[in-house]
């Protein structure tokens, strides 16, 4: 029995512009024709996703085939937990507790859009509101530029409106509320299977280091980068700090300051995770420094890892996948795939065990 997961291939409307039905498929054509066939919907609510304007993907593709029955993914998981409020209970908690006795700075990192892919915005402002209501006096973001679960290009939309709320929250409370570093996601910090190191290094610079090219804010680092490479797609932007009138970093990353990575999903969220919380341990680069800092995930990135240790939401346990029962039946399996893609036919496949 062979299961072929092809990314990106579905049942389309058939017109010039569907690549699918445009090329030759003599095998798909006949297999659908001679053999057992049906369609399966795979974006929205039918694979637990929040909304049905919500696009499928890789991760939930796999995960939903994998496990042959639908359950909730990780951007319905944060929205419920944000609805009853329980993810203000356990590290968050932690969280309003260790700025309260030591004045700490809080840091959000993350991918700056409402794909629902990887992240959501929504869940960032909902965790600047409670930074507000709670007092705290130092948040800063380091955003991660999309253009590739949202349109390229939108970058600036998302941004504006996060510096709308920032310079809201800095007006009514004088709160030190700021973007202070950032860059495009294919270069800085969300590389995924071990694939480039080298990418979660210069977000590590950027973000806790404060090293790299400076500007006087996020939108002047985008204007900039695309009037030197015209075209130069969102995922795709050089890594950047903000700096104040006196040239230095507005915020680094310091000892016992609080950071949360916010996206949700787990493959490019791993890397960052273990640069943070693995200690003496880790070999992925030279850090140079590494502060004592309460690192807090969005969500459990990896159950057989326990990466992070302390997460906001919990995910959905999934039991019994097709791999689960074949392999307790006794029948052998090979997984294969591209680098980029292994973890998918394994960790997202098996339920979100490697």
């Amino acid at each position: 029995m062979v299961f072929i997961i092809l990314d990106g291939v579905g049942v389309g409307p058939a017109d010039e512009f569907d690549a699918v039905a445009a090329a030759s498929t003599p095998t798909f054509d006949r297999l659908r024709k001679e053999g057992l066939y049906r369609t399966l919907r795979a974006h929205g609510t039918m694979v637990g996703l929040p909304s049905d304007a919500d696009m499928g993907n890789s991760e939930v593709g796999h995960n939903i085939l994998g496990a042959g029955r639908i359950f909730d993914q990780g951007a319905k998981c944060v929205e419920k937990a944000i609805e009853t409020g329980s993810i203000w209970e356990g590290p968050w908690a932690e969280i309003e507790a260790q700025v309260a006795e030591k004045a700490s700075a809080l840091h959000l990192i993350g991918l700056l859009s409402d794909g629902n892919v990887h992240s959501n915005m929504s869940h960032v402002f909902a965790m600047l509101d409670r930074a507000r209501e709670k007092g705290f006096a130092k948040v800063y973001l380091h955003i991660l530029t999309d253009g590739r679960d949202v349109p390229d290009g939108s970058a600036p939309d998302y941004i504006n409106q996060v510096e709308e709320r920032l310079a809201a929250i800095r007006e009514q409370t004088g709160f030190d509320y700021r973007i202070a570093s950032g860059g495009g996601r294919m270069i800085t910090t969300m590389d995924r299977y071990e694939a480039d190191w080298r990418i979660v290094e210069r977000g590590w610079k950027a973000h806790v280091l404060g090293e790299g090219r400076k500007f006087s804010s996020a939108m002047e680092a985008i204007k900039a980068q695309r009037e030197e490479n015209p075209g130069i797609s969102d995922q795709s932007l050089e890594p950047f700090v903000i700096s104040g009138e006196d040239g230095q970093p507005v915020a680094t990353i310091e000892d016992d300051d609080c950071v949360v990575f916010y996206n949700f999903r787990g493959d490019r969220a791993l890397e960052i995770s273990q640069a943070f919380g693995d200690g003496d341990a880790f070999a992925g680069f030279d850090r140079v420094r590494v502060p004592d800092v309460l690192f807090v995930g969005m969500m459990l990135y990896d159950g057989d890892l326990n990466v992070p240790e302390k997460y906001l939401v919990s995910p959905e346990t999934v039991s019994n996948t097709i791999s689960e029962y074949l392999a307790n039946t006794g029948v052998a399996q090979f997984a294969c795939a591209e680098t980029q893609k292994y973890g998918h036919v394994t960790y997202f496949w098996n339920g979100n065990r490697s």
